[in-house]
């Protein structure tokens, strides 16, 4: 190797030794502080129901508080991994993507809960390879949008290409079947070719398609059409269809202004399925109040925004494809907020989606920590680092 190879190399480690000291404050600080929120909460929403399935009071928690260790030391690593490396990993991504939703479904591979098989069986532990796939369909979209970009703005065909790629994980994703995931995925996508500068022609076109082909699978599927219906009108069966939507709107209104105090939830003893999970968010209104529920809220939206934000100055500084990741997985983190609060008020059909950063969920919080790490990275290299070294690197 050449002396200035050996220098540029030798920048190139210092650089990477610096980068990984940078971060985003408030990125940081809001995820952080949901982080410790979802801790206290999944240990107040679940001591009832741990010391009656394990006789550990604290068995979530502690389940969670690992995960949680884990996520963050998965997010540090993702810090010191050069965008370049994951921008020319397409293929890689997916057949990954693809080989995890086909093996989710293969007997004895596949661990079924409730009716549906999302849980990928390795040894002790169960992955959702549905919370995986989110992540690297982000990636994936982010790169194939820098490499064909122009095409997607020009033709219907360069928009419909990577469509088609995405309607192979939607139906995979029907097979388990997880509803709640394909949509965030659909909507995850379509958000950043529409950053991207897709024609709106071409998103009329596919929504189009799309409402009616959804259309078809709600009304074809009977429990889908009840989850569909009973949103409408709980109480009109509040032991059955409506019995966890009922159940959470008490929750809510039980809360008040400041809640019941920490701890103190009714609606946790055995009455709201799922307390510690997918309706957590009604047990913090009802110990928390209004007022930790503004709390939480104003945490996700510094969340959202800087996602956002540190997308904009990457792409102010030529990295698309940094950029196009922040709008990706603040549009995901996003939606997904939104769906699991609107879920918990009835204001939306029951999905099966966690609230990020706070539900229960091993998979869920390990996928969104690393989230947060990519976009510390894309901070880190696209806002603070140096420009010219990582064009040279790209260039290399």
């Amino acid at each position: 190797m050449s002396l200035s190879k050996r220098v540029f190399h030798g920048r190139e480690a210092c650089e990477d030794a610096e980068l990984s000291l940078q971060c985003d404050v408030p990125l940081v600080l809001s995820a952080a502080l949901l982080l410790g929120v979802g801790l206290v909460m999944v240990a107040s929403s679940s001591i009832e129901i741990a010391d009656r399935a394990t006789g550990d009071p604290l068995y979530y928690f502690k389940r969670q508080f690992i995960f949680a260790a884990c996520g963050v030391l998965a997010a540090l690593a993702l810090t010191k991994i050069r965008l370049v490396h994951l921008e020319r990993s397409g293929k890689v991504l997916l057949f990954l993507m693809v080989a995890l939703l086909v093996l989710v479904l293969v007997p004895g591979m596949g661990r079924t809960v409730y009716g549906s098989t999302r849980w990928l069986e390795l040894g002790p532990l169960g992955i959702q390879v549905s919370e995986i796939v989110k992540l690297l369909l982000i990636i994936y979209m982010a790169g194939w949008l820098v490499r064909h970009g122009q095409r997607v703005i020009e033709s219907f065909t360069g928009f419909a290409w990577p469509m088609l790629v995405l309607l192979v994980l939607f139906t995979l994703l029907l097979l388990e079947p997880d509803f709640g995931a394909a949509i965030v995925l659909l909507v995850t996508t379509l958000g950043m070719f529409w950053l991207a500068g897709a024609k709106i022609l071409n998103f009329v076109i596919l929504f189009a398609a799309s409402a009616a082909s959804m259309a078809v699978i709600a009304i074809s599927s009977p429990y889908r059409m009840e989850r569909l219906t009973a949103f409408l009108n709980p109480w009109s069966d509040p032991f059955g269809s409506g019995f966890q939507l009922t159940q959470s709107l008490i929750a809510i209104g039980s809360g008040s202004w400041t809640g019941l105090g920490l701890g103190a939830s009714v609606q946790k003893l055995f009455y709201l399925p799922k307390a510690h999970n997918d309706f957590v968010f009604a047990v913090i209104a009802e110990e928390l109040g209004l007022a930790g529920v503004t709390v939480v809220l104003l945490l996700f939206l510094v969340l959202i925004f800087r996602c956002f934000a540190i997308g904009k100055m990457a792409e102010g500084k030529g990295m698309k494809f940094g950029a196009l990741i922040c709008y990706g997985i603040g549009i995901w983190l996003g939606l997904q907020a939104f769906i699991n609060m609107g879920v918990n008020m009835g204001v939306l059909p029951t999905k099966g989606l966690t609230l990020p950063l706070i539900s229960a969920g091993g998979s869920s919080l390990l996928v969104k920590c690393m989230a947060i790490g990519l976009v510390t990275r894309v901070y880190a290299e696209g806002v603070v680092g140096d420009s010219e070294l990582v064009r040279r690197f790209r260039n290399a």
